[in-house]
């Protein structure tokens, strides 16, 4: 899929959208079992991605990533700062210039490589890498009706953080009672994941 400046827009536009329309549900998440500030923090970094989208819609879409990027590390605060922050930094800074998919599918295991270094963790432990591992193992292995898996995928990953002990963040310290709860990080990370599919189902 070429990305055109309007694609860039709608594409940028689209995962902000769907992150800060689920803003309570993402506070209700994080009460449960962290600080409770998760989908406030997220919306108000969105929010300042939203306020620049014209710029970012003009720059090379690397540039662009990098950009938002350092705007959530900017404006996002708490661990998801500077985790989404190294998730778009590290994109950027992988993705060729050719855009060829086998190319870009190593930038977003650049990307991931970069949230485990940050936030010192795994998959495994009630985290955004619970969501993050699994869609990158998707996209290595099939390009087959990839946005509906990618929903598929993203979506049952989530899930999957509920059973889970936390075992990195505020929520380790809950112990048992972070059972029985879904991850924020992981559900913020499906909405992206589900709006960036959406975005290459509207576009075939």
């Amino acid at each position: 899929m070429l990305i055109d400046s309007d694609l860039q827009r709608h594409l940028i536009k689209t995962v902000a959208d769907r992150v800060i329309q689920h803003t309570d549900e993402l506070v209700e998440l994080d009460q449960a079992i962290g600080d409770g500030d998760h989908g406030l923090n997220m919306k108000r970094g969105l929010d300042a991605v939203l306020l620049d989208l014209e710029r970012l819609s003009g720059m090379p879409f690397d540039e662009a990533l990098k950009a938002i990027g350092m705007t959530l590390v900017m404006k996002v605060g708490g661990a998801s700062g500077p985790l989404y922050g190294s998730l778009f930094i590290a994109f950027g800074k992988s993705l060729p210039a050719t855009g060829n998919r086998a190319g870009v599918v190593r930038a977003f295991a650049a990307a991931v490589e970069a949230v485990k270094s940050r936030g010192k963790a795994q998959v495994g432990q009630k985290t955004m890498l619970d969501v993050l591992v699994p869609v990158l193992s998707l996209l290595q292995e099939t390009e087959e009706k990839l946005p509906a898996r990618l929903r598929a995928v993203a979506q049952e990953a989530a899930r999957a953080t509920i059973p889970v002990r936390a075992q990195r963040g505020r929520a380790s310290f809950l112990g048992e009672r972070s059972v029985g709860h879904m991850d924020p990080g992981a559900r913020s990370s499906e909405l992206m994941i589900c709006a960036v599919a959406d975005v290459m189902e509207d576009r075939t």
